[in-house]
């Protein structure tokens, strides 16, 4: 029979054994997951790799079109965030909760697969991504970044999933102390009946709770009716701001046209079609002419003979001289002013920030709401692109003694008459 002392001896090694196998456990996968490089070269690549493919959506300090990148190391490990920079639909798609929260969090945007990137791409990336350009780091932790929402969002902040799961914890504390409260006053209440008390103290004790008259009471009505025309003002605003607002908009084509395919598989510049875009203010669309330029020799897809379907619409159109009737997805109002030009030769906005993931698109639809107040935090975030360019040579020298990066709104950018003339 095992003495006491042999017995406290077991469960002491036992204990000690467990610790140091968890112990390994954790150096094991934390030497699995390599600290990110931060040397020059690293990060002169990566810099190359950041403005190719991820400049028009991301910034590392501040919250974009996407979410601030510098910090995902900390956040997630190196071979999650090669993966969804990869391929994030297949992460989303595999139910991790991280990816999620950041796809429901950013409107259900989805960002473009990079499959092409080698793993010394993805590598010198998330070097850049978290060594890199330590200035803007400091300007986004200057005073006022703190206090910005969109900066506090695009860090640490909490999903609103998470956030609705805390509460949910809390109203069920919440329920559990009201029932043991309702408990001890049953118990006491009983307890206080089977004392000798005078009568007006029992009739006191006895006396049960009148719902109606509760609910009839003047300060139940006041408190209902302020939260149904509290309800009612809610919806109705929400609605009215929702007029004019055509995000998600995909309306059917006369010609099944896949950007995904033209823009995406075959990699047509935007700029091939849309011959508008750099020169003036409208990006327009392209005529039938300019789809003959490569379907007077391409027929059909994968090989296929004769004329498919879709492509005989564009020949009828030429044979008919009629124009392809497309139908208009993205619409300003009459009274705001766009210029295209103004945007992408000058300003060098790529198509995708505001036009979402075109080159993934079957159906184009408005990706962005295209709202004033969208426009106006994109003034307010966007910097100037001013290196090479002489036009802002003038306005860089007077913003010079500013600390802060010469921005849309620096130069314009909210002033009404800008876009309402």
């Amino acid at each position: 029979m095992l003495s006491k002392r042999t017995l406290v001896g077991i469960r002491w090694s036992f204990q000690t054994l467990a610790m140091l196998f968890f112990i390994l456990v954790g150096v094991s996968a934390y030497a699995a997951d390599p600290a990110v490089a931060s040397s020059d070269e690293a990060i002169a690549a990566g810099k190359t790799v950041f403005n190719a493919n991820c400049k028009q959506c991301h910034k590392l300090d501040q919250k974009n079109v996407g979410p601030a990148l510098r910090g995902i190391s900390d956040r997630q490990s190196i071979a999650w965030a090669k993966s969804f920079i990869k391929n994030s639909q297949a992460v989303i798609a595999s139910g991790d909760a991280y990816a999620n929260a950041l796809y429901k969090e950013y409107s259900n945007t989805v960002m473009p697969s990079h499959e092409f990137l080698s793993d010394g791409d993805l590598d010198n990336l998330l070097s850049y991504i978290e060594h890199g350009d330590k200035a803007d780091a400091a300007a986004a932790a200057a005073p006022g970044a703190a206090g910005d929402p969109a900066v506090a969002a695009a860090g640490s902040g909490i999903p609103n999933e998470y956030l609705s799961i805390i509460i949910g914890v809390l109203a069920f504390i919440l329920l559990l102390i009201l029932i043991v409260l309702g408990l001890i006053v049953t118990v006491l209440t009983k307890y206080i009946q089977k004392q000798d008390l005078p009568e007006e103290e029992k009739e006191y004790v006895s006396q049960k709770t009148d719902f109606g008259k509760i609910l009839k009471s003047d300060a139940v009505i006041i408190l209902v009716t302020a939260l149904v025309i509290a309800f009612t003002a809610k919806t109705a605003i929400d609605g009215l701001y929702s007029v004019g607002i055509q995000q998600g908009y995909a309306p059917a084509q006369p010609i099944a046209f896949s950007h995904a395919l033209h823009a995406g598989q075959y990699e047509i510049a935007c700029q091939y079609c849309h011959t508008g875009v750099e020169i003036g203010k409208s990006a327009n669309i392209p005529s039938a002419n300019i789809c003959m330029n490569c379907h007077t020799h391409i027929q059909n897809v994968g090989g296929k003979e004769g004329i498919s379907p879709e492509i005989q619409k564009i020949y009828n159109a030429v044979d008919n001289n009629q124009p392809i009737e497309w139908v208009r997805v993205h619409n300003l109002p009459d009274l705001a002013y766009f210029n295209h030009a103004q945007h992408v030769a000058v300003g060098g906005v790529e198509c995708q920030t505001c036009h979402g993931p075109i080159q993934e698109m079957e159906v184009v639809g408005q990706h962005s709401t295209l709202t004033m107040g969208w426009c106006i935090d994109c003034h307010r975030q966007t910097e100037i692109a001013t290196e090479g360019n002489v036009y802002y040579d003038k306005l860089v020298q007077l913003h010079s003694t500013s600390k802060d990066a010469l921005k849309v709104k620096d130069i314009g950018g909210l002033e009404c008459a800008k876009c309402h003339y």
